[in-house]
């Protein structure tokens, strides 16, 4: 079974669900604020991101951002921390990954991202990758 895209029943696995997440001692309304603001090491730049009044508007501004010079080499790890977080700190969202099971999540998309997801049955699916791993993870150790 394939879980996919992340609107509707399954909109919680998306980073734009708002759920809030604590990065390096800011806390953001989504996964999406986070990630973006990220991308630069001034605190400044980051609350700006923060700040920003929706998710979709978070990644606009991660795209003005200056990017620290290690971003291609730690942009996964950061994705996976902050996945990791969502459902360790939110029971209730923890519950709805494991109830996806073993499905396959693929994040299925019509605005070309190829990276994160899948766009016209092409793509890597990193964020689905991390949520299927984050499952995993979290399953064993809650044995």
């Amino acid at each position: 079974m394939v879980i996919g895209p992340f609107r509707a029943e399954y909109g919680f696995l998306s980073n734009f669900y708002q759920v809030r997440i604590k990065f390096d001692n800011i806390t953001y309304p989504t996964v999406e604020h986070a990630y973006q603001a990220a991308k630069t090491l001034n605190s400044y730049k980051r609350r700006w991101v923060r700040d920003q009044t929706s998710p979709g508007r978070a990644k606009w501004a991660g795209r003005a951002l200056v990017i620290r010079e290690d971003w291609e080499e730690v942009k996964l790890l950061i994705m996976e921390k902050l996945v990791l977080q969502k459902f360790t700190d939110h029971a209730s969202l923890r519950r709805k990954l494991f109830a996806t099971s073993d499905a396959e999540l693929v994040e299925i998309n019509t605005w070309g991202d190829m990276y994160w997801g899948v766009c016209g049955g092409t793509g890597e699916n990193h964020l689905g990758k991390i949520l299927m791993k984050v499952r995993e993870e979290l399953r064993i150790s809650q044995k």
